[in-house]
């Protein structure tokens, strides 16, 4: 979308106003499908750190993500720009991927359709 979805930005200002992460939500961008709930900013960097910091080869990265945004946001108030998912899991077939869910960041304004609800899919 060119012009972010108004309900969608409020969405996730509420999100992250309220410091809750338990707002299930499946958008579609670039055609993938994706499904999960989502986190207010600071904590899902803080959890991406900790993954990081846990794994030997990635763990000098956990910096980047522990230490918040480097470029100076506008004031309180100021609409997000993207969603941030946790537990999430790109829809493929009759698979989710990763199965255990991931942390994945969007960008609202690439978003093109979206949905209330974490959606699963089974083949029967």
């Amino acid at each position: 979308m060119s012009n972010p979805d108004e309900l969608l930005v409020a969405i996730s200002a509420a999100v992250e106003s309220e410091r809750s992460n338990q707002m299930s939500l499946t958008v579609v961008v670039g055609g993938a499908v994706i499904t999960g709930r989502l986190a207010p900013e600071a904590m899902w960097r803080e959890r991406v750190a900790e993954v990081l910091r846990n794994s030997n080869r990635l763990g000098p990265f956990s910096d980047i993500f522990a230490s918040g945004p480097r470029v100076k946001r506008p004031g309180p108030g100021a609409a997000p720009t993207h969603l941030h998912f946790h537990l999430a899991r790109i829809l493929q077939g009759s698979l989710g991927i990763p199965e255990t869910g991931g942390m994945y960041r969007v960008a609202i304004k690439d978003v093109s359709a979206w949905t209330m609800g974490d959606l699963s899919y089974f083949d029967q």
